[in-house]
């Protein structure tokens, strides 16, 4: 007798529909991280080990969760992380998060390889996004670029600055996505995938193309697909880049310049020296450097050396509202979330975003009230338990930092 699909209320729910409906390699590509995984699971794991303290007998009647990100309003303080390929998870799947976020009322940032382009998600809405780019050894593809993500109406850039050298991702490597098989080892087992998931095969492979990477299509115009564009991209990475490329960045983009991939407060000072207004606390998901510490375990000293200097976002881990409310606890101003969203657009589409990011902000509300706060602006060290946490270094942490919080949120 068929198990009964129950409806999902998490992102782990989310997580196992995607996991049925995409083929092998593309939920490897999203789900999985570098080398054994461990810093992968650490991002989660430590959100746990942050117990709250519950707090009664205090008017939450009028519990607010916006915050402004970068001087723009949100519902609450969370954006979507850009994921690259989102458009093969699911059909234009980049524009279909857009218009969930901004159902939601949340930033939507746009990475380098997505599938759909700048200007084919600035014709969703008229709501502003933000824009992922690495540094290209072409500067003159960087310059043209960010003067279409200006003239598409991006005003906030977020940089990515962890990706000097790829990390090895072992699900890549053994589904073939990275050249683990020959290449008739790796037609055998994509046909296979494809035929054993034939509702991805209709509505994404053949009804939702172009399939490349809308973004560097003119760069790359004999690729016609994401694995053409792929060495292309790879070998654009530049190793030589240091805190002198970020300042000559800084001298051509007009906008918000936030530099994700930072886990270590002296790297976050030295990018706001070079002219950064926000950094993003991550390690990129666990997909590079696995053995490293969590995002999160990191975040209060980060935000205890930037203070009021510049924004502080981290990413990496974050499952729930009430892990959004944790990360602000321990000095950060919002956080993005990249796998939660890639789950819910493989599993459902647009929809099941929305719902999902529904579901984030009644978390979201429901541990401000029971810790007794009713804004954001009100979250800091003092909710969480220090005592049932036990000896754990993000509690330490936070300890020592007092209230890590700057004062940068509006």
């Amino acid at each position: 007798m068929p198990t009964m699909d129950l409806v999902p209320a998490s992102p782990d729910d989310y997580r196992r529909r995607a996991e049925r409906r995409l083929p092998r390699f593309l939920f490897d590509y999203v789900d999985g991280g570098a080398y054994d995984e461990a810093t992968l699971a650490r991002n989660v794991a430590d959100f746990r080990q942050i117990a709250l303290r519950q707090t009664v007998m205090r008017d939450v009647s009028r519990v607010d969760t916006s915050a402004k990100l970068l001087g723009l309003h949100a519902s609450m303080p969370v954006a979507l992380a850009p994921v690259g390929m989102g458009g093969m998870l699911a059909r234009r799947g980049e524009a279909q998060a857009k218009r969930a976020a901004d159902a939601a009322g949340v930033p939507f940032t746009l990475s380098t390889v997505s599938i759909c382009s700048l200007e084919e998600i600035a014709a969703v809405s008229s709501a502003p996004f933000w824009f992922q780019l690495y540094m290209l050894r072409d500067r003159a593809i960087v310059r043209e670029m960010l003067e279409r993500a200006w003239s598409v109406g991006v005003r906030t850039l977020v940089f990515t600055v962890d990706l000097a050298v790829i990390g090895a991702r072992y699900r890549d490597v053994r589904n073939g996505i990275a050249g683990g098989t020959n290449a008739l080892g790796r037609l055998r087992s994509g046909l296979l995938s494809y035929v054993s998931h034939p509702a991805w095969l209709v509505d994404v492979a053949i009804k939702g193309k172009p399939h490349g990477f809308g973004n560097l299509a003119a760069y790359v115009p004999n690729a016609k697909n994401p694995a053409e564009f792929r060495a292309w991209v790879e070998s654009q990475f530049d190793a030589s880049v240091t805190w002198a490329d970020i300042e000559w960045l800084r001298g051509i983009w007009r906008g918000a310049l936030v530099i994700k991939g930072v886990l270590s407060p002296e790297d976050a000072l030295l990018a706001v020296k070079a002219g950064a207004d926000g950094v993003i606390v991550s390690n990129h998901g666990g997909r590079q450097l696995d053995g490293v510490a969590s995002s999160i375990s990191v975040t209060p000293r980060v935000a205890q050396a930037v203070g009021d200097r510049a924004a502080i976002f981290m990413d990496g881990g974050v499952r729930s509202g009430l892990d959004v409310v944790r990360a602000l606890a321990l000095g950060a101003n919002g956080v993005l979330i990249g796998r939660p969203w890639a789950y819910a657009i493989a599993a459902g589409g647009e929809a099941a975003l929305k719902k999902m990011m529904q579901t984030f902000q009644k978390e979201q509300h429901v541990a401000m009230a029971l810790c007794g706060v009713d804004c954001v602006d009100k979250i800091d060290a003092a909710i969480l338990d220090h005592a049932s946490s036990g000896p754990y270094a993000i509690m330490r942490a936070a300890s020592c930092a007092g209230d890590p919080r700057p004062n940068v949120i509006e």
